[in-house]
């Protein structure tokens, strides 16, 4: 499916440049399908021609092999087009890399055919098509809650992004990447925000291979997001397949900017985490170990945003309490974030918050901002309709400029909170600990009233059921 999709989509995608191309009267330059044949390398030269098979590159595109009768386009599909797409680009990339060992498992024509034709009805003009292939596949495969791997939803990736605010300077990474959702998005950000920067041929080239990094331990999210930067045109990502908190990760001091929902499932087996890891915080939870891990990976100066779960924020373990106080006292921990516990319906009904800091090693925190997010424009439940209610622009437009709180009570929906506070309350970093509820007095009636008036109410049923009796007997 995963594959079939990015046939589609790069076929579109060059489509797209052709018509503009043409709009233009320029001639299109760096096609992903050329003119003429394309050689399949993985065939047998021919000892008359001296040449391997020779395909026209145009039956390499979607939008001609799907008129194929069935088993031609299983052929072509199978032989072709999925060899092409697992050479593509250079051999030293992250790409060719995690697509060393693919695979195409379909071998029924019909099968094919069907699925062709299901994939084209599909509308991929306004979505992130490899993040929603990554959800139908943990939906069908039951995934999520045991691997920890729910897919963040698009809004959510997109204000976090709009939060930090990505520039052409920052060095980019999730330890978690799944899809690629949080790097495509920043790389999508840079692009609208500093399109004529990219212009040039230094940035252009930093854009395309130096500035995202990545690293999942799943070889088909390796693909999936792989895919999914080529399609945002960062040709050469820094990714690779790896356990990010064991000790195959060596990244000290390297970006500027971290974004991540890392998995919290459970806990890792001791030999599975880095030392380095075990020294900052004794304990075998993910969620915990992914923060150590932020601080360690993230220049002085670096920022990071991750999602956590709301036991992060309160735990009274020493190990919770360690890691909460490590971002408070040693660092500068600037905003919590609460969400609504449906955020990731219909995957997961835990309660999360956002948590912001830079990397100063030498402390820094003093208010914290605090915004409690009670819609994000979608229902809270399974199905996730949405609605008008949106905090979204609000927490934006605040934490670009907070002096808008600088005033708020303790019963406003976003408040700052002095570092003094926080390290008397133990740490807590949890807005409800730190808002006052508004609480009206409500003075009700005395009993004997309520039950003059139902002794009243029932005299008048009684009459009236007895009127209605007399009615009936007549």
């Amino acid at each position: 499916m995963t594959y079939l999709f990015f046939m589609k989509l790069l076929d579109d995608k060059q489509l797209q440049e052709e018509a503009n191309a043409n709009l233009l009267g320029v001639t299109l330059t760096n096609n992903i399908f050329g003119d003429g044949n394309w050689e399949n390398p993985e065939t047998e030269i021919n000892p008359k021609t001296k040449k391997r098979k020779e395909v026209p590159y145009n039956e390499l595109r979607w939008h001609v092999f799907k008129d194929m009768q069935p088993d031609k386009m299983l052929q072509r599909v199978r032989n072709d087009v999925f060899v092409f797409i697992r050479n593509m680009g250079d051999k030293a990339s992250a790409y060719s890399q995690a697509m060393q060992d693919a695979v195409f498992l379909i071998t029924d024509a019909r099968m094919l055919t069907r699925i062709v034709e299901g994939i084209d009805e599909l509308d991929m003009s306004n979505t992130d098509t490899m993040g929603d292939v990554y959800e139908y596949m943990l939906g069908k495969m039951a995934a999520s809650g045991t691997n920890g791997q729910f897919r963040t939803p698009r809004h959510i990736i997109q204000m976090m992004v709009e939060l930090m605010k990505p520039t052409l300077k920052d060095s980019i990474c999730d330890p978690a990447m799944g899809s690629a959702g949080f790097i495509v998005e920043s790389a999508k950000y840079i692009k609208k925000h500093e399109q004529n920067k990219l212009l040039n041929e230094a940035n252009a080239k930093r854009y395309k291979s130096e500035m995202f990094h990545g690293s999942d331990s799943d070889g088909t999210m390796m693909r999936i997001g792989c895919m999914n930067m080529m399609l945002h045109d960062v040709d050469f990502p820094q990714i690779q397949k790896r356990n990010s908190l064991s000790d195959e990760n060596q990244d000290t001091g390297k970006y500027t900017l971290c974004l991540a929902n890392p998995p919290f499932a459970g806990s890792l087996d001791a030999d599975d985490i880095a030392t380095t890891l075990r020294s900052a915080v004794n304990t075998k939870k993910t969620e915990l170990l992914f923060l150590a891990l932020f601080m360690r990976m993230l220049e002085t100066g670096g920022r990071c945003a991750s999602i956590v779960p709301d036991t992060v924020l309160t735990g009274d373990g020493k190990a919770y309490i360690d890691i909460r106080k490590a971002l408070v006292d040693e660092h500068r921990l600037q905003a919590i974030i609460s969400m609504p516990s449906g955020v990731f319906q219909p995957y997961s009904g835990v309660s999360t918050a956002i948590i912001i800091f830079t990397k100063t090693g030498t402390g820094g925190t003093d208010d914290v901002w605090f915004y409690d997010m009670r819609n994000d424009g979608y229902s809270l439940t399974t199905q996730r309709t949405p609605i008008k209610e949106n905090n979204i622009h609000d927490i934006v437009r605040r934490f670009g400029d907070m002096s808008i709180d600088a005033d708020n009570d303790r019963k406003a929906q976003s408040l700052f909170v002095p570092v003094e506070e926080i390290r008397e309350n133990g740490y807590n970093l949890s807005y409800k600990k730190y808002h006052e509820v508004e609480r009206t007095a409500v003075e009700y009636e005395k009993p004997e009233v309520i039950m003059e008036r139902m002794e009243l109410r029932q005299t008048e049923i009684t009459k009236a059921f007895e009127a209605f009796r007399k009615m009936m007997e007549e």
